[in-house]
């Protein structure tokens, strides 16, 4: 009776376990899923999402975003999603023919309804700068644009999405207004940002700074003799005091420019991808403070 009592034991034990072990994948797939392009607007969407849905990115951290090629993963990943978030403004290349496999997942562009910064120079002069989350602004307007499609596509969580957002919108104001009035503080004539890629046209505005890149976007000629001399020659005629470059491309230009005209190399900006959990800029918030504080670093020396 004893053996029969331990063996009845151990399977009650056996049997709670494997429901342990089984029960959070079934609520994990019962959740509702979105899938975004790139590694920031998915911070973006976890913070809307909080523990109502799942949010995953096709590009990795670190990640190149403009001229990524997606994978035969990405498309399943992409597949299984029941909502796709993406930037628009000509960010994803690559986006186009990639959804072109997804006709059955919804999408929704987080930059509509936003007023975009034309590219001023280069092959894709005329066309909109991509980079709009780094607007106050425009990322308040990513957080209503993600909030709104996962209230239409998972209205049942429209609540605790509604309540997410708007605490992530005074998170993200909390942060930005102390970084505008930090850049503020550098004397006007010093108050130049100086980067490989043009993707701080919307922070130079917020912030009012000066602007001046080697290159308009990543997805074009990237520092070339004719660019780096055009910057060379600006840094010198306006003592611009440090010049910068983004964490996804080389920073080979950006370094040979402070060799030859005595600039300080500033650092690395993030703009286009977080961090992994463990580097500078795994959340968005951390993008902007590390980034605005980089600046305000170089242009201080």
């Amino acid at each position: 009776m004893n053996i029969i009592k331990k063996i009845h034991s151990c399977c009650i034990a056996y049997g709670a376990l494997v429901f342990c072990i089984i029960s959070p994948c079934h609520l994990l797939a019962d959740k509702f899923k979105a899938v975004t392009t790139f590694t920031v607007i998915a911070d973006m969407a976890r913070n809307v999402a909080g523990d109502a849905a799942i949010v995953e990115s096709i590009t990795k951290a670190g990640a190149e975003i403009h001229g990524y090629s997606p994978t035969p993963r990405d498309l399943v990943k992409a597949q299984d999603a029941d909502l796709i978030l993406w930037n628009g403004l000509n960010l994803e290349l690559w986006f186009d023919q990639f959804f072109s496999n997804l006709s059955s997942v919804p999408s929704v562009t987080l930059t509509e309804g936003i007023d975009p910064i034309d590219i001023r120079d280069g092959e894709y002069a005329g066309k909109p700068n991509p980079h709009a989350w780094m607007s106050l602004d425009s990322s308040l307007i990513y957080v209503d644009n993600i909030r709104n499609g996962f209230i239409k596509y998972d209205p049942v969580n429209a609540e605790a999405y509604d309540r997410n957002a708007e605490a992530y919108k005074r998170q993200i104001r909390d942060t930005i207004l102390p970084l505008k009035s930090a850049i503020l503080a550098v004397p006007k004539e010093k108050r130049w940002l100086v980067s490989c890629e043009g993707a701080f046209s919307y922070l130079v505005r917020d912030f009012q700074m000066n602007e001046l890149y080697l290159w308009p976007i990543n997805a074009g000629a990237q520092g070339t003799p004719k660019q780096v001399k055009r910057v060379i020659d600006s840094v010198e005629k306006y003592n611009i005091p440090a010049v910068f470059c983004e964490s996804t491309v080389s920073q080979a230009p950006a370094q040979q420019i402070s060799r030859e005209t005595g600039a300080a190399y500033g650092g690395v900006l993030y703009v286009d991808s977080l961090t992994k959990a463990d580097g500078p800029v795994p959340t968005y918030l951390d993008l902007l403070k590390v980034t605005s504080e980089t600046i305000v670093a170089g242009l201080s020396q």
